[in-house]
């Protein structure tokens, strides 16, 4: 029982890790990644769809996105799509194709990404906790119920504060190198 508490709680912290982790990818850094733009929601037939599904995303260059669409009328849709996006990128089309030429960052737009990518972190971290929270409550009601022993309850609780430890720290590693990764000219 106790085992099944912990088992998922970790998942959930894990699976909070890898979204972090693609949010984080999605930021910019000064070169072209398809990852920048791949979840961008796009209208496609009254439907918001990760631009992923209904195109495709090349970097053939170290500072250009090719994105060519699987079905030319989706073509605006994706521009617009785009254009409303934080990303600050203009794209460029010849009725085929969508080119998106990457800027190398400013400074000043460099510190608004680290700022980003701390307010992102901070999220996440906030989110393991509800999860250790919520696994701590469950043990608790066990131990209310009887089904274990207050000596079990610690030593799970404990276990618990060592894995929530251990993602924060994850998180916190996962932002250093996208901070890392954004100021390096």
């Amino acid at each position: 029982m106790i085992n099944d508490v912990l088992k998922n709680a970790e998942e959930k912290m894990r699976t909070s890790i890898s979204v972090l982790k693609k949010e984080l990818a999605s930021i910019r850094t000064g070169h072209a990644s398809p990852a920048l733009v791949e979840n961008l929601r796009v209208d496609y037939a009254g439907v918001p769809t990760p631009l992923l599904q209904i195109a495709r995303i090349t970097a053939p260059e170290a500072k250009l996105l090719v994105i060519q669409p699987w079905d030319k009328s989706s073509l605006h849709n994706i521009e617009k799509a785009i254009l409303k996006s934080d990303l600050g990128l203009n794209p460029l089309s010849d009725g085929n194709v969508i080119r998106l030429n990457i800027p190398p960052l400013t400074e000043e737009r460099r510190q608004e990404l680290v700022k980003v990518v701390r307010r992102r972190v901070e999220e996440d971290k906030v989110a393991i906790r509800n999860v250790r929270h919520d696994a701590m409550n469950k043990l608790k009601d066990m131990e209310k119920n009887k089904e274990i022993s207050q000596d079990d309850d610690k030593r799970a609780q404990n276990q618990l504060q060592k894995l929530t430890d251990a993602q924060i720290i994850e998180a916190e590693q996962t932002g250093r190198n996208k901070e890392a990764e954004i100021t390096r000219i």
